[in-house]
């Protein structure tokens, strides 16, 4: 994706995008479910307006997370996108518990379907336009650091293989005429998103607790560091330690310690330290550094085992 896609593509217009699309395929759904009197196609529209909730949610999310930092939110409001991946979560849960309980009650009395072309018809449209909008999402999602997209193009493509699953279930029943296939897939189908509900909210809790940044980051900053970092025959001239890192939606942070001569200049100490962040927030888009300068000959912390470099 290039710079000025990247731009035109942003988070909210995204989450826009999807509010948009949910409206149209709820409609496609709903009638198809309407025409058909399918439980399947039932359970896809009620996917359909569990999408058009998660995206209005997360469309407040996202524009919250977009605020800058103020006095009483320092570090930015950032993680308020994790609270739209847990809000998602608990809706697809409670929608895979609504298909659950309609298709036992039509397990227990089938009845046929009517119009099946009509309505496969317009649940294939709909699943379309969620497959094309998630492939969008996922592109965006990378490139912004955004779990709010990630979240709402996976469950977008869950919405995908949910209308897979509903119309070769509905296609079955067509042909071979056994009407309980058509409960049968939209149990299936809804403990498939009950999985993906559940996988949701960890990601979003996990998030909320300051995990440390993604391996591939930290092998960047370390390698950054390792390029300041020298020594003088046994002596080290310029060292770091008490390397820590989180990640607060798209934001990365590290603090670390830097060592250095105590006879060198505060202007000269932090001239080097300017050269340091700059050098790892090139290094790595989005993330904020704090380092602490101390003398080579002093330690913050003599119990502390965390020194990586």
């Amino acid at each position: 994706m290039t710079p000025q896609t990247a731009r035109l593509l942003t988070p909210k217009r995204l989450m826009w995008a999807s509010v948009c699309v949910a409206i149209i395929t709820i409609t496609l759904k709903t009638l198809a479910w309407y025409i058909t009197d399918s439980v399947g196609l039932l359970s896809d529209a009620m996917e359909s307006l569990v999408n058009l909730a998660s995206a209005v949610f997360g469309l407040v999310m996202v524009t919250i997370a977009a605020r800058p930092a103020d006095d009483d939110h320092p570090y930015g409001h950032h993680k308020a996108e994790y609270f739209s991946s847990g809000f998602e979560g608990i809706l697809i849960i409670a929608a895979a518990v609504g298909i659950i309980w309609t298709a036992v009650h039509r397990l227990v009395d089938p009845q046929p379907i009517e119009q099946v072309g009509w309505g496969l018809a317009l649940s294939a449209a709909s699943s379309a336009l969620n497959g094309l909008l998630a492939w969008v999402m996922f592109r965006s999602a990378k490139e912004h650091r955004s779990i709010a997209l990630e979240a709402d193009a996976k469950h977008l493509v869950t919405d995908v293989w949910t209308s897979v699953g509903v119309i070769a279930g509905i296609a079955l029943v067509h042909f071979t005429g056994w009407l309980w296939l058509d409960p049968v897939v939209a149990i299936g189908v809804a403990l498939n998103i009950l999985k993906e509900g559940f996988h949701l909210m960890w990601r979003s809790s996990q998030g909320l607790m300051d995990e440390a940044v993604e391996p591939d980051v930290m092998a960047t900053i370390q390698e950054t560091l390792a390029g300041f970092a020298h020594a003088r025959g046994e002596t080290e001239i310029v060292r770091f330690d008490h390397l820590t890192t989180r990640k607060a939606g798209q934001r990365r942070f590290v603090d670390l310690h830097m060592h250095m001569p105590a006879s060198w200049t505060l202007g000269r100490a932090a001239a080097v330290r300017g050269s340091v962040e700059q050098a790892l927030m090139s290094a790595v888009p989005g993330l904020r550094a704090t380092i602490q300068l101390l003398p080579s000959d002093v330690e913050a912390h003599f119990d502390d085992e965390r020194d990586l470099i």
